[in-house]
């Protein structure tokens, strides 16, 4: 009797809870303005060689300790200590990294139980004080309520984009599509960041930062390839410069696993390569073939053993010349992602 009233009651509040969650469910809108932090930089990008940045920080709960139970792990988050060590970390990272002209960032927390509700957006922004940044949520949800046994709980989070110069126009873009109803209600909303900035010869730079989906069949990430390619199409179109960089969650066209060259092993090889033929002549993908920026979380990291791959990269336009790319090898240290350097030639078709 009490067992079943037990079992009649948890039906019930899970009931409520899904109900609630459905009720309060984030919906972001398609389009949607950005308001920069306000600093005082240059309203032109006015040098021709840029530097970009992408880096997955994994909001600093994903460092080699980590495995996660999403993805075959055990565990939901970090110890404080050891989160704060790995945020600490990221930020230090980040701020010898301040030569870089634009940096984008993956995962960012804004308000989480698994981060241990560390504003890490105001303290970024705090660390780079010569950056305008923008910020572009894509989870939010009141309470994740797996694993049953220890929830993830509360989750605000997103993206961010910094750059030396300030944008002329910030835009969140929603992704179409998403998981169906319920789980829908307690996963993210995908989107991506554009931003479009006055080059010295009047010409537009518009830059994108791109998270694309995980754990679906891949219909989902088919869609989100379409309408990046139709926005990339469309700027070029008309005469910008453009550059895509982000975590896609699935390989470069032409990825070759066995070119990783680290000492890492590349056996991650779940995911599909973006097809050769997704783009026209004369747009140019840029990796690093010879460093992994991602490794498998099932597991916490352990170098030559834990599987890797590269879903961390850029695509730039035909009027872009790409000077160099490279993979930070961080060991995974502070995030299940390792960044990702780009330096770029602006010029002429």
């Amino acid at each position: 009797m009490i067992l079943g009233l037990i079992l009649l009651l948890s039906i019930v509040l899970l009931f409520l809870a899904v109900a609630l969650a459905t009720i309060i469910d984030y919906k972001p809108p398609d389009r949607e303005i950005l308001k920069p932090n306000e600093k005082l930089l240059s309203h032109q990008v006015n040098i021709d060689r840029v530097t970009v940045m992408s880096w997955n920080i994994g909001y600093a709960g994903l460092g080699e300790q980590m495995d996660f139970f999403y993805d075959g792990g055990n565990q939901v988050r970090p110890k404080h200590s050891y989160y704060d060590e790995s945020f600490e970390g990221i930020k230090t990272f980040l701020e010898k990294s301040d030569t870089i002209d634009f940096i984008l960032l993956q995962e960012v927390d804004k308000k989480a139980h698994r981060s241990y509700r560390d504003n890490q957006v105001e303290k970024i922004n705090n660390s780079l004080s010569n950056y305008q940044s923008v910020f572009a949520k894509n989870y939010d949800v009141l309470f994740v309520p797996l694993p049953v046994n220890n929830p993830m709980g509360r989750v605000l989070a997103g993206m961010m984009s910094l750059s030396k110069y300030k944008a002329t126009t910030s835009e969140r873009i929603s992704f179409p599509g998403n998981f169906s109803w319920p789980k829908s209600i307690f996963m993210l909303d995908r989107c991506f960041i554009i931003q479009r900035f006055l080059t010295k010869n009047e010409k537009i730079l518009t830059l994108i930062n791109t998270h694309n989906s995980a754990f679906d069949d891949g219909s989902l990430r088919e869609q989100q390839l379409d309408l990046l390619r139709q926005t990339a199409i469309e700027e070029y179109a008309r005469g910008n410069y453009v550059i895509i960089g982000g975590d896609w969650n699935q390989n470069p066209p032409g990825f070759d696993a066995s070119l990783i060259q680290n000492g890492d092993l590349s056996g991650k090889n779940d995911l599909p390569n973006v097809p050769d033929d997704f783009m026209p002549p004369g747009w140019k993908w840029a990796s690093d073939v010879k460093v992994p920026t991602n490794r498998d979380v099932s597991q916490p990291y352990q170098k030559g053993i834990t599987s890797t791959t590269i879903l961390d990269y850029f695509l730039v336009s035909p009027n872009i010349q790409t000077l160099n790319i490279e993979s930070i090898d961080l060991g995974f240290k502070y995030s299940d992602h390792n960044p990702v350097v780009m330096e770029v030639l602006l010029g002429e078709d």
